[in-house]
């Protein structure tokens, strides 16, 4: 938007009523107004005037830059009563650890929503307090556009949900929301461990000391509800739970009282609607989203819904039009915000998972919880706090964390880089050929600490498709010695690893690129699975259930192909227990209908699955490790679940598994993944964190700086990445010379080392002023 500047409205919008006075519904009528005065707006609110909920907002620069373009007067208010800060503290066990370099910027809600009224009353906008909207469909008819900014409990929405199809998720942790008369010098995490549990604090200030008061903070009190319950904050007065959570954090409040504003004990609910409008009704703020208090975004997003909203108004010639283009923009800024708030919710539920950490490493992790702040972010706003993560993680001066060497068993890997293993689809009857050669040799030559080989098939009809590589012939086993040779002898100090697996019933189909899971057309071979059940029914082939013998048969075929492997010279072995493969469909109840002694209870799941694990381990070199991947889950009901994986590595890792390869789902068709950055990390994270179990962490983990991250802040202790070498092969030398690493944990081959430099590029730096003349 181009400032507030009037221009005539399309002729459909002219009375605008807004449900609900809070500031997302506000500031979209004054932007209105501003926009077309002659519209007629009016602004209802079951409130009065005075009354708020909360205390402090906080809103980012990028909010308040599109609030000085649209509308200035409205910024100029704003900016004379913001409380500024930078750092951000983390206090545990007494202890306070300070990084600067963030930049907030706070208010008192009171105190917006005072100046968002006299925005309003200037611009002739009629506010309606103390006085309940009609239903939404009632103002719908005699009115151009209804905005629905009524809140999270959104009678709008509830009313036609039909349409807008709300989904609405309660989390599992307990706040309150309340203050303290005195500013706080910077945003607060603080952690108390009490007799009863775990809780935390999260403190800002939202008004600077001024006319002899000390000015004023936010303060959150939060813990899981199993704490809340048995601190008995249920059964307490309103008054009595202020004065003990005063008590808990007396030092962070320095011994003086909480105050309260209605406020009650409650549990987040994150609200997702598949729709934002109905006709001539659009949601707004938290009535369509909400996204977790702790990445501090509510009125943020509602803010900037308004300014969404009101732009699309403008370009656009039609209501209709406006509308979809108002969620079309809107929604994928939403759903990016509402991952990092999901990350973040996440990260604070499970905080006293990571009690254990040192104290530098667990201010890192919160700091980079909901995946925004980076290694590499936190380094450019406060590198003396990186640093100080790095020298108590022990990480060598100058070394980015992920070319930090790994020790598993008697192998050393010289970085923290895996290829992942990724089906290529080129053998020919099982044998891998030049093809793999350029392949796995190209990204063994560029810099990873481990290359894996893709799911290499234990036996012609356990493999998915024709292309699939095999480890069950002399043939075989030479073809792979070649390639592993030619990768030890090119790159020095690389490893190779080989996963082993069975397709199960996802075999006999074609080539990825000619029909994935789609049967062959002629020439299928028959499917074994621990039950007849197809993986895509009515399309794929039904399975024979395995039995005892059959059991046996596959057994000894791992074990031959891991002898083979071990003569192959590979570093390492991987058991392939995931994506709905034979042995995935033991583990998952989904895939295991068995009522045997294989079926049933998740012990009884994973009996088959643990003996391949034993007999292979037997055979395996006892100086070469072993991990196993799993679906961590199968993002489907009834299904694998985070707590049954926690139970599965659990019960690998007690057989002598050295690392747990955490993937998620494949398991069945019709699964629904959470896709988004790193979105499988956090599943790793709880396995590493929860077992103390090294952990392989996969899943759309795209960039350099994401592996610093999570191996820094104990997330996980290798990354694998598949895509980012299939676009690059020298990924990793070419991350560590966009870093400025030359060291151990990134050689390049001899004939390469000419260009471990980034190429130089065009100058785009004008030259600097040498002389100001003055008078």
């Amino acid at each position: 938007m181009a400032g507030a500047v009037a221009v005539s409205a399309p002729p459909a919008v002219r009375r605008v009523a807004v449900i609900g006075g809070g500031p997302g519904g506000l500031y979209a009528a004054a932007l209105l107004k501003c926009l077309d005065p002659a519209r007629e707006i009016t602004v209802w609110e079951r409130n009065a005037p005075e009354d708020t909920f909360g205390f402090g907002v906080v809103l980012s620069d990028e909010t308040l830059g599109g609030i000085e373009h649209a509308d200035p007067l409205v910024h100029r208010a704003l900016s004379e009563e913001f409380v500024r800060w930078d750092d951000i503290e983390v206090v545990r066990d007494g202890r306070t650890l300070t990084s600067g370099g963030h930049g907030f910027a706070a208010l008192g809600r009171r105190r917006l929503l005072e100046i968002l009224h006299d925005r309003c009353r200037t611009l002739g906008i009629r506010l309606r307090f103390r006085t309940p909207a009609p239903p939404a469909a009632e103002l719908a008819a005699r009115h151009d556009l209804v905005i629905a900014a009524d809140g999270i409990h959104s009678a709008t929405r509830d009313a036609h949900a039909e349409v807008f199809r709300p989904r609405v998720t309660t989390h599992r942790c307990r706040y309150i929301w309340l203050a303290a008369d005195f500013a706080f010098d910077a945003f607060r995490f603080e952690v108390a461990e009490t007799e009863h549990g775990v809780m935390q604090l999260h403190g800002y200030p939202y008004a600077r000391p001024r006319d002899g008061a000390d000015g004023a903070s936010t303060v959150i009190v939060e813990m899981p509800e199993e704490v809340w319950l048995r601190a008995g904050f249920d059964r307490c007065p309103a008054h009595t739970s202020v004065e003990r959570c005063a008590a808990v954090f007396a030092s962070a409040l320095g011994g003086r009282p909480l105050r309260t504003n209605r406020s009650q004990w409650t549990a987040f609910r994150t609200v997702v609607n598949e729709r934002w409008a109905h006709g001539n009704t659009v949601l707004l703020g938290d009535a369509a989203h909400t996204a977790h208090f702790s990445i501090g975004s509510g009125t943020k997003l509602a803010v900037e819904d308004a300014l969404a909203l009101a732009a699309c108004l403008r370009e656009r010639p039609g209501l209709d039009e406006a509308l979809a283009a108002y969620e079309a923009e809107r929604r994928p800024v939403v759903e990016s915000t509402q991952r990092a708030a999901a990350a973040s919710l996440r990260w604070f539920e499970d905080l006293a998972r990571y009690l254990p950490q040192p104290p530098r490493q667990f201010a890192f992790n919160l700091l980079t919880r909901s995946r925004r702040v980076t290694h590499d972010n936190l380094r450019l706003r406060d590198p003396d706090f990186v640093s100080a993560v790095e020298r108590e993680a022990g990480v060598a001066p100058g070394t980015p964390p992920m070319f930090t060497p790994f020790r598993m068993r008697g192998l050393t890997l010289r970085n923290r880089v895996v290829v992942s293993p990724m089906d290529m689809y080129s053998a020919e009857d099982g044998t891998p050929g030049d093809f793999h050669l350029v392949h796995l040799g190209a990204r063994a030559m560029g810099g990873a600490g481990l290359v894996m080989t893709e799911m290499v098939c234990v036996s012609p009809e356990g493999r998915i498709t024709p292309g699939c590589a095999g480890l069950y012939t002399p043939g075989q086993e030479a073809a792979w010695r070649r390639i592993v040779d030619f990768a030890h002898q090119r790159s020095p100090g690389v490893a190779v690893g080989v996963q082993l697996g069975h397709s199960g019933r996802k075999g006999s189909t074609r080539l990825m690129w000619e029909g994935i899971d789609d049967p062959l057309p002629a020439g299928n071979w028959p499917l074994v699975a621990p039950s007849p059940l197809p993986y895509r029914p009515g399309v794929s082939q039904l399975p024979q259930e395995l039995d005892r013998a059959g059991m046996t048969a596959v057994r000894e075929q791992f074990v031959r192909a891991a002898r083979r492997a071990a003569d192959a010279g590979f570093d390492l072995l991987e058991l392939h227990c995931a994506h709905g493969y034979l042995l995935s469909g033991f583990l998952s109840p989904l895939t295991n209908h068995r009522t045997d002694g294989y079926g049933g209870s998740l012990n009884a799941r994973l009996r088959y699955p643990l003996e391949v694990f034993e007999a292979v381990r037997a055979v395996w070199p006892a100086e070469r490790p072993m991990t196993v991947r799993i679906s961590a889950t199968d993002w489907a009901p009834g299904g694998t679940t985070a707590e049954d994986a926690v139970t599965v590595a659990a019960a690998f890792r007690a057989r002598g598994a050295d690392a747990i390869d955490v993937s998620t789902g494949q398991v069945v068709p019709d699964e629904r993944p959470e896709f988004g950055r790193s979105y499988q990390t956090p599943f790793a994270d709880r396995i590493r964190n929860e077992l103390c179990v090294p952990v392989i962490a996969v899943g759309a983990i795209s960039s350099w700086d994401d592996v610093n991250s999570l191996v820094l802040a104990g997330r996980a202790d290798l990354c694998a990445l598949a895509r980012p070498h299939l676009y690059d092969p020298h990924w990793t030398l070419h991350a560590a010379a966009e870093q400025g690493y030359q060291g151990p944990g990134a050689p390049w081959p001899p004939p390469y080392r000419a260009g471990s430099r980034r190429p130089p590029t065009g100058r785009t730096d004008a030259p600097k002023p040498r002389l100001s003349l003055d008078g």
